[in-house]
């Protein structure tokens, strides 16, 4: 059924208010990233099989206003395919990501793309530069696409369901996106994705790949502050972050001050070198001279070996923060050094999700004008407003620090491309 009327919506709602559903948004323009797309229809499919149409932006429909998606939010459990893109059009409590609950249990995300139907391919073919060219597309052909992705989903709605990826990382990642980044034209977004084989995320949208932009190429120059001359971008970075994380798993405690330096004394090199060594050994073979004269590396030997050993034996390692499972059977071609690394980016990333609830509850709940834009795997953007002044950064600094435990370099600049040091003036 469509849902045109109020009395049509009433007789819905009793109903989605006390079942489980399945909820797939269809946004008016596909080229549009969610945050600044409108939502063209909403399609709700119930477990026993009844399914309805609520249409708010399309040409074929009477329109529902958009306020009746604010009575969406109950506590029935909502499955969907993109938690991340459906938060993006409406905040509902208790929807559950059937694609990451597949991906955790088989490490690799559901394919849907032979999910379509002749009428969308033959609109997308032809029409593919007109704007909201969904809204075009009719509406019973978007029931038709709707009827397939929920059959699907439906086949996997009972894998379990792993709360803290489902709700913190999920939702820490739409919150990001959300708040875009300003550039000279206009405010652009990105698009987090976690579904890679070491469960670190990637980061594009529109062609360009915000997890890779370069600082010495220019590339970084457009982005610039959304508030003008009462604004700066402030980026922290985690200084010798893996090497950090993993002294945190072995029980390495390195002195205070400076871990390349600290490794220095063991090479007999400069900061430069000790550098260069530390991650070449970490991500390639350690020579058997480094492990009988480097501590540090003495003890990530028997760490290695001993997840490798855990591994073989019960075919699956597990994260040491939120407890995914890494499967044996979802891996291929596999060895010690390369398991150590997926390990250890799995924990950058969890370690950074479990910080990233900590800060965003913060932002939340001190309604800042400044804004977290962008997140790249050890470095944390924001759009810093002055009104909030150094309280602001301070706070920020602590929770992203973690008590002292993993420090940061801070700096500012008017682009992301000039950016100076001011790590010294906020001690």
């Amino acid at each position: 059924m469509i849902i045109e009327t109020v009395n049509q919506f009433r007789r819905f709602h009793s109903k989605f208010k006390s079942e489980d559903c399945i909820v797939i948004p269809i946004f008016s323009d596909t080229n549009l990233h969610p945050q600044e797309n409108t939502l063209s229809l909403l399609y709700i499919s119930f477990i026993d099989g009844k399914d309805y149409m609520l249409p708010f932006s399309h040409s074929e429909t009477i329109n529902l206003d958009i306020s009746y998606l604010d009575k969406l939010n109950s506590d029935n459990k909502k499955y969907t395919f993109n938690k991340k893109e459906l938060l993006h059009a409406i905040h509902l409590k208790n929807v559950i990501d059937v694609n990451l609950q597949y991906y955790m249990e088989y490490n690799v995300p559901l394919n849907v793309d032979d999910i379509s139907t002749l009428t969308h391919n033959f609109f997308n073919n032809k029409f593919y530069n007109r704007n909201n060219l969904n809204s075009i597309i009719p509406t019973m052909k978007h029931l038709e696409y709707c009827r397939k992705l929920s059959n699907e989903l439906k086949k996997h709605i009972n894998l379990p369901v792993h709360e803290y990826y489902n709700n913190d990382v999920l939702n820490n990642l739409q919150y990001i996106e959300s708040n875009g980044l300003k550039t000279l034209n206009d405010i652009v977004f990105s698009e987090y994705n976690l579904y890679t084989s070491t469960g670190r995320p990637s980061n594009r949208f529109g062609g360009v790949n915000f997890a890779a932009l370069n600082k010495k190429d220019g590339s970084r120059k457009p982005y610039i502050s959304r508030f003008g001359t009462k604004g700066m971008l402030v980026e922290l970075d985690y200084d010798a972050y893996h090497l950090r994380l993993i002294g945190n798993l072995i029980g390495y405690e390195f002195p205070k001050g400076s871990v390349h330096e600290h490794m220095a004394k063991f090479y007999g090199c400069d900061y430069k070198e000790s550098k260069n060594r530390s991650f070449k050994y970490l991500y390639g073979r350690i020579p058997i001279e480094v492990v009988q004269m480097n501590p540090f590396f003495s003890k990530v030997h028997d760490y290695i070996n001993e997840i490798w050993s855990g591994y073989k034996k019960e075919d699956f390692i597990t994260s040491n923060i939120y407890s995914k499972k890494i499967y044996r059977k979802n891996l291929s071609n596999m060895n010690k050094n390369k398991l150590f690394n997926y390990l250890i980016q799995l924990t950058e990333t969890e370690n950074n999700m479990r910080m990233l609830t900590d800060l965003i509850s913060h932002l939340k709940e001190f309604k800042y004008e400044s804004k977290l834009v962008l997140y790249s795997y050890d470095s944390f953007l924001f759009d810093f407003n002055m009104n909030d002044g150094t309280r602001f950064l301070n706070a920020v600094k602590s929770i992203i620090e973690q008590l002292g435990k993993y420090p940061t370099k801070v700096s500012k600049g008017t682009n992301y491309h000039n950016m100076e040091d001011i790590t010294e003036k906020l001690a």
